[in-house]
């Protein structure tokens, strides 16, 4: 079949629309319609060359929802008409990750980096091309060929939009806050970046009884949202935001500092270094140029303080633990995520959506392939 899809042709670049072609869904994969996608930074990173594609040219998206329409052989899982999250890293239960509880480090993931299915192909075309499909499910195009181990099956009654924010964008910002810094009851966080990952760093520090959750953007809407939805502070600087936590910590500074910024640089990493007390956290989630290197931090300080610095992929969370109970969190009201959808936009204006979200515009943006 063709399809429409947002495609990249050079690194950096900007999105183009093409129809494409689509192969049928082979073993263990399904032919899915989307719903809707959210507009993550992640494939931002793609335009700017700040990340690389595996592969050009190349489908993007990665956070997304819709129903199945199709199922190759041997699916076990799912049905016809099923509604489903989708999960940038498969989870195929049997590697030492998955046996682990540690679903997001599933070794299937390093295959779908590169772009291809399971079996190390691809199942879109265009002019006689190889067509990538970000993570290996590329959520920027109207119909689409995934492995079931990337789709997670949802309840029907739920919106499609939320549950599209719910595959990437919420779970690592919530999981920012509860597994990779663990938060705890009094506890005082800077959160550094509110988008739409940092805001939900926000919600989970919150939910975790925080004393102190001190949100840090130099966008209005972004110091505004989060304040709604659980920051006690805001501020548009982190030197303000640290003096802050010194002040309510007898000079010690706050339990972890979350790095959630769009393009992650060194000198943040710094920042957030000097922000957090003894024994304390700097979660780093952020995103930044695929060449850059370098800890700017004190090497005592960082063995005679005890700091840690910890690395976060999907909120350190199990995609198929994680998805479902964030939803149920939602449903308890306990969550907020209708709040943070902003604008949504047609296929074909996808540059506009990314030009809004480097414009402060957006918490987070969506493809409604709906409209």
């Amino acid at each position: 079949m063709k399809t429409e899809a947002a495609v990249l042709f050079s690194s950096p670049g900007r999105w183009e629309l093409k129809e494409v072609e689509l192969d049928e869904p082979k073993y263990g994969e399904v032919l899915v319609e989307m719903a809707a996608s959210g507009l993550c930074h992640s494939d931002d990173h793609y335009t700017t060359g700040d990340l690389p594609p595996a592969h050009l040219p190349i489908c993007g998206g990665h956070e997304g929802s819709g129903v199945v329409r199709a199922l190759g052989p041997g699916i076990t899982t799912l049905e016809v008409g099923d509604h489903f999250a989708t999960s940038f890293i498969p989870s195929c239960g049997m590697c030492r990750w998955c046996a682990s509880g540690m679903q997001q480090l599933c070794d299937h993931g390093a295959i779908h980096a590169s772009g291809t299915l399971l079996d190390g192909t691809y199942r879109m075309h265009l002019d006689g091309q190889d067509v990538c499909a970000s993570a290996g499910i590329g959520t920027f195009s109207q119909w689409q060929v995934m492995s079931e181990l990337s789709v997670i099956k949802v309840d029907r009654d739920l919106s499609l939009d939320v549950v599209s924010i719910v595959a990437c964008g919420v779970p690592t910002g919530w999981g920012s806050a509860t597994n990779a810094a663990l938060v705890g009851a009094d506890d005082v966080i800077i959160v550094m970046g509110c988008g739409g990952v940092g805001i939900n760093a926000v919600q989970g520090a919150a939910h975790r009884g925080a004393s102190h959750v001190i949100a840090v953007d130099p966008q209005p809407l972004k110091r505004d949202t989060a304040l709604k939805v659980g920051a006690t502070e805001a501020f548009d600087d982190i030197e303000e935001a640290t003096a802050f936590a010194r002040s309510i910590t007898n000079g010690q500074g706050a339990d972890a500092a979350i790095v959630a910024v769009g393009v992650m640089k060194s000198e943040y990493l710094g920042q957030a270094f000097a922000a957090i007390r003894k024994a304390g956290t700097v979660v780093v989630t952020g995103i930044g140029h695929y060449e850059q290197a370098g800890v700017p931090v004190n090497l005592t300080e960082l063995s005679m303080y005890q700091k840690r610095i910890q690395g976060v992929v999907y909120g350190n969370g199990s995609p198929r633990v994680v998805v479902p109970q964030l939803l149920n969190l939602y449903r308890a009201g306990s969550l907020k995520l209708d709040e943070l959808i902003t604008n949504r936009y047609k296929l074909g204006d996808i540059n506009e959506g990314y030009a809004d979200m480097h414009a402060g515009k957006n918490m987070r943006g969506i493809i409604d392939f709906r409209l």
